[in-house]
């Protein structure tokens, strides 16, 4: 899709007209969003366009829930073609939740622990309602010790990793990586365990202990169980966010949901991002939720929003978040980007360090060495990177 222009005014418009209703937290500026949603709804839509664009940005249940309270104004043929996908996005949430809980059961025998984030938990948490966040799969955080005997466990279950590695491989992923897919009966990448919250090189090394230790109850199919509190949910989410250049709805969705919480802690919030080198991405992510969404930042947040270059990556996440494709990861101006996003040189360094010395997956992919030479991977890391400098 074309960037926000004539030609997706209003589609666009509308979509973020109904992601906004329950974004802030002022009653007074819900009912302007649902008065500029009914004028929105007046004009002449092309229904099919908004549903792929609600769909791509994640937010089809947001976008059904919001219209649906004017049905008048929607074409019966339309709304049942929205109700249908809000529908589709339920069974496939309830599908999930058995799966979750014959997950945690099996687990649970081998006195393992994992907690479920993102998803269905992070529904319950912040949505409040499994069928009204799109859910694609299940991600459960690991300890990394305990994955071993987890990935044993749930093959009784007939999940099988999706990418296989040798011993040597595996042994550089799990310092190097954080997760690992499984495939399911009912189709590939159903679910993820992961053991840290994003690959190493990113150099944001968020403390796995604590996300456990801190961890608060949530129920997702009548079933209490553990998820990140809160404060760390926003944490985690913002780093997941900046990740992929904000390129969703419904990841500031999540955050302005987030944020409208009233029991956090700012004072934490601010300290843990400081001792984790991502001021600058909670700040971007912060105001780019509010710049789209419209989504409240609460008064203990504003005075640490002072950052004239969080400004301009939020002002360029509005611009660029209809642009069809995502960003390429493996480019030089995304690497540029996640230096930037850094506001420490110390945290640039890491980060640029570890990017260059790292081998992974795609390395081994690329040249198959003999295990003795298995270190010899930088070397391989190292050319690639150099002849993708060269070629840019």
């Amino acid at each position: 899709m074309p960037k926000t222009g004539a030609t997706l005014d209003i589609e666009w418009s509308v979509l973020l007209a109904a992601c906004s209703l329950n974004c802030s937290a002022v009653a007074s500026q819900q009912e302007q969003e649902k008065d500029r949603l009914s004028s929105l709804l007046r004009r002449p839509m092309r229904w099919r366009v908004l549903s792929q664009l609600a769909g791509r940005h994640g937010v089809e249940p947001t976008l059904y829930q919001a219209i649906a309270e004017h049905e008048d104004l929607i074409p019966p043929s339309e709304l049942n073609a929205l109700r249908q996908s809000y529908q589709t996005n339920l069974h496939k949430a309830l599908f999930l939740s058995r799966e979750l809980l014959r997950i945690l059961e099996c687990v649970s025998a081998v006195e393992a622990e994992v907690m479920p984030y993102k998803g269905l938990a992070l529904a319950e948490l912040v949505y409040g309602d499994i069928a009204l966040r799109q859910t694609g799969d299940i991600d459960l955080l690991v300890r990394p010790n305990d994955l071993p005997q987890i990935r044993d466990a749930i093959r009784e279950l007939g999940y099988t990793p999706h990418d296989s590695f040798s011993d040597a491989e595996e042994r550089a992923y799990l310092k190097s990586g954080y997760e690992y897919a499984f495939d399911g009966t009912a189709g590939p990448n159903l679910l993820e365990l992961q053991w840290a919250i994003q690959p190493r090189f990113y150099a944001i090394d968020f403390d796995m202990d604590g996300l456990f230790t801190r961890a608060v109850a949530v129920s997702v199919a009548g079933r209490p169980m553990k998820t990140p509190c809160p404060e760390d949910m926003l944490l985690v989410l913002s780093a997941h966010a900046a990740k992929h250049v904000w390129g969703r709805l419904v990841w500031l969705c999540d955050i302005a949901r987030l944020v409208n919480l009233q029991s956090l802690n700012w004072d934490w919030i601010w300290a843990e991002a400081n001792r984790l080198g991502m001021v600058r991405i909670l700040r971007a992510t912060l105001l780019a939720a509010n710049l789209l969404l419209g989504a409240t930042i609460p008064v203990p947040a504003k005075g640490s929003l002072d950052d004239e270059a969080a400004s301009h990556i939020a002002d360029d996440v509005q611009t660029q978040i209809t642009s069809a494709d995502g960003p390429d990861v493996e480019s030089l101006s995304y690497f540029r980007l996640m230096m930037h996003l850094r506001e420490r040189p110390a945290d640039r360094l890491r980060f640029l360090q570890r990017l260059i010395f790292t081998p992974g997956p795609s390395e081994w992919k690329a040249v198959q060495l003999p295990p003795a030479f298995f270190s010899l991977y930088r070397l391989v890391r190292l050319s690639r990177l150099a002849a993708r400098v060269f070629r840019a």
